[in-house]
């Protein structure tokens, strides 16, 4: 009997016992392909040797340091190698020990930025409805997944209002071209706006691509800069969540910079570490940093674990590694392997309505019916049937439910690590396929 208390209770769980490359091992000697990097987590795979080393080599220097008495060289090197890369006018790092900890930390340093700027009134955050930010409670407050939301609804700031997502294949109408659709979103998040009064509002929060709850759907052309020209135009804070799409995922560093696009705040994390140690960031505007300089001279907030010198030497060879080995020419290149797999696989398949993504961040959404988009029945858990399919092929892919509404719907989101190569792309198809093809058959029995 496990004494852990396990996402699903009562689930066997095999126990994963060896990582190399792109594979994970479990206690049985079966091998997996980590075709999803976890959850958008392993970018390097697993058991990289200069990562190990640069463990090694801090754990033999230093274990430990709380950031209220000491800074550390492992903290100010990675931090200066963040924002040697940064967009423009991102001039600080806030280290954190994840997603939902750093979105919760933008959260409060964007409140307290309007406090020390003398606007207390600004209390309100607009987020988007099927957008994750995590799920410490102001995280999932500002995301808009109505199954994660329903159980905590009670507990859950009442300050955060919603709008619609830019999720082309379902939200565009057949009359409009993807800029009136952009268009037509910015519109609703102004109107938005002026309900609350543009006074009233801290920040519009985003992911630049969604993630888990829409599976790898990138914004339509133009969207962002709408949004921010909108946001500046209002004194509204802009933050994009990248915890997932960002550092490398889509092909560029940052997501935003395929929009054209800077934001005020931006929240990173997975790639950052690579999952060799827990470690996320906010990325901050200087202007952000200088008004707290200038007012009450610190940020009223903070984790005994942030900064931690293994888990900033473990993110600092992480990306070192990425960028020593020109790892996003392989990410545009892998990704445009495994997007074109995908459609010669799923194109024309009955039972696949989309195929999607950026880089080695692609996604395919379960249709029962491809001309209406009618999603198959929620009772069918088809996500969760082709997840167990694909893990009996030795494949580990990311598949969710719920992804029409929040109830409805199902995608599988791919994200292997940018090492990967053309013939495991293939291979990764290959096996989603026979997964898909079996997990349906076996639901319609």
């Amino acid at each position: 009997m496990t004494h852990v208390l396990h996402r699903q209770i009562g689930h066997a769980y095999p126990a994963a016992t060896l990582g190399r490359g792109i594979t994970i091992r479990d206690a049985s000697g079966k091998d997996y392909i980590d075709a999803s990097g976890g959850a958008a987590v392993s970018c390097l795979g697993h058991s990289n040797p200069d990562v190990i080393a640069a463990l090694h080599a801090q754990i033999d220097r230093l274990d430990y340091a709380h950031t209220g008495f000491f800074t550390t060289p492992a903290a100010e090197e990675l931090a200066d190698e963040m924002i040697r890369h940064a967009p423009k006018g991102i001039g600080h790092v806030y280290f954190t020990s994840g997603g939902s900890e750093g979105v919760e930390a933008a959260l409060k340093l964007a409140r307290q930025y309007f406090l020390e700027r003398g606007e207390p009134q600004r209390s309100h955050f607009i987020g988007r409805l099927q957008g994750y930010h995590g799920n410490t409670l102001g995280a999932l407050s500002v995301g808009g997944n109505l199954w994660r939301r329903r159980a905590f609804e009670p507990i859950l700031l009442g300050n955060v209002h919603h709008v619609s997502p830019c999720y082309e294949y379902r939200g565009r109408r057949n009359d409009e071209t993807p800029q009136a659709y952009g268009e037509r979103l910015v519109q609703e998040l102004s109107d938005k706006i002026d309900e609350l009064g543009g006074e009233n509002v801290i920040a519009f929060i985003a992911e630049t691509v969604v993630g888990a709850t829409l599976g790898a759907v990138p914004p339509v052309l133009g969207y962002f800069k709408r949004v921010r020209e909108l946001c500046d135009r209002h004194g509204i804070l802009l933050i994009l969540d990248e915890v997932m799409c960002g550092m490398g995922r889509t092909g560029t560093l940052h997501a935003c910079e395929q929009e054209g696009v800077a934001p005020d705040l931006m929240v990173v994390a997975k790639g950052l570490g690579g999952g060799y140690a827990p470690i996320g960031a906010v990325m901050a505007n200087d202007g952000i940093v200088q008004a707290l300089a200038d007012g009450s001279g610190f940020f009223q907030h903070g984790h005994t674990y942030m900064g931690h010198p293994l888990a900033c030497a473990a993110a600092l060879a992480v990306q070192q590694v990425i960028q020593r080995d020109n790892l996003l020419a392989n990410v545009r290149e892998q990704g445009d392997q495994l997007a074109r797999r995908l459609k010669e696989r799923f194109g024309n398949h009955p039972f696949v309505g989309d195929v999607r993504g950026r880089g080695l961040f692609q996604a395919i959404e379960l249709v029962a019916d491809r001309g209406t988009k009618e999603p198959f029945d929620p009772k069918l858990k088809l996500h969760a049937r082709i997840k167990q399919a694909a893990l009996d092929r030795g494949l580990m892919v990311y598949p969710m439910g719920g992804t029409v509404d929040g109830a409805r719907g199902d995608h599988v989101l791919l994200a292997p690590p940018f090492v990967v190569d053309q013939a495991t792309v293939d291979t990764i198809v290959e096996r989603l396929g026979e997964a898909v093809d079996a997990a349906i058959a076996a639901s319609r029995k």
